[in-house]
């Protein structure tokens, strides 16, 4: 399972009506890259595949493929805004390690 928190709620919403795109979803996965492994990609997306799960939270479609479940399970995503920028954080209790930058992990 894959939860927001209320401020990344909040923010996906805002995205979605700003660009339009009240009827798509928010694609969630991993993808092999960076300095440590591997990386987290978020995109709208209106297409589901035979190996998407979806999830619903609160009203968000949420796509993510069976093999990006593996490494996402129990993830919490929040949305932080400060003086380094803004943007959207995962904490995942699966990660065993992540590079200096933040950008990859491994698990």
């Amino acid at each position: 399972m894959i939860t927001l928190s209320r401020r990344a709620t909040e923010k996906i919403k805002e995205i979605i009506e700003s660009e339009g795109k009240t009827d798509w979803g928010l694609r969630i996965a991993v993808k092999g890259g960076g300095c440590s492994g591997f990386t987290y990609r978020m995109e709208f997306d209106r297409n589901k595949t035979e190996i998407d799960q979806i999830l619903d939270c609160e009203g968000i479609k949420i796509y993510i493929d069976s093999k990006s479940m593996i490494y996402l399970s129990g993830t919490e995503i929040d949305f932080t805004e400060g003086l380094d920028g803004s943007g959207f954080v995962f904490t995942n209790p699966n990660v065993k390690r992540s590079c200096g930058c933040g950008n990859s992990f491994d698990v």
